[in-house]
């Protein structure tokens, strides 16, 4: 079985930014695990568990990706996703045009021929910067959720379908295929 996802990738000057904006926020960020730089993307769609001879189908099927222009994004603001009262990941909000809604909910539809269920939820663009361990405290969120973050725009030209290995010590990523957008 292969644990796969469906991501843009955002431009590494863009992440380096996010770091340098994530470390001014919270000084003490060497006392916490972040997610890796290579790592951080913009998942379009969670595909989960699929058999190993599904993977080069649903490859060929995403090929539709190269057919959309770049993306134009900017960078909202920090904020954390909620379970109950607690928070569980900060991430980064991107703001962009309604295409890369449009592509999320493309890419949605064209795996459902595989009996890969479409999302229910609400898709909300976003870069996950840390995964809660429930140490954190308000102190840690405020200072995320009262953090100003300057005007970032960049544009996205690539997407990829990517493996999850889920290991003792995190997970592992492996590129299957990259679309670049046109």
């Amino acid at each position: 079985m292969n644990r796969l996802f469906v991501a843009l990738k955002i431009p590494d000057n863009v992440i380096e930014e996010i770091m340098y904006h994530r470390n001014k926020a919270f000084p003490d960020f060497e006392k916490y695990r972040w997610e890796d730089f290579e790592k951080v993307h913009l998942t379009l769609k969670f595909i989960g568990e699929v058999r190993t001879e599904m993977v080069q189908q649903i490859a060929d099927e995403l090929t539709f990706i190269e057919e959309y222009e770049g993306m134009l994004c900017q960078l909202g603001k920090f904020g954390f996703f909620y379970v109950g009262d607690q928070p569980k990941s900060l991430h980064i909000g991107i703001h962009s045009d309604k295409k890369i809604y449009e592509l999320a909910e493309k890419v949605n539809t064209r795996l459902e021929k595989f009996s890969i269920p479409a999302d229910k939820k609400r898709f909300i663009p976003h870069l996950t910067l840390k995964r809660m361990k429930g140490n954190e405290g308000a102190y840690f969120v405020n200072r995320f959720t009262s953090y100003f973050l300057p005007k970032i725009s960049f544009e996205i030209y690539e997407a990829a379908l990517i493996e999850s290995r889920l290991l003792a010590n995190g997970s592992d990523y492996t590129t299957i295929k990259n679309y670049l957008l046109g």
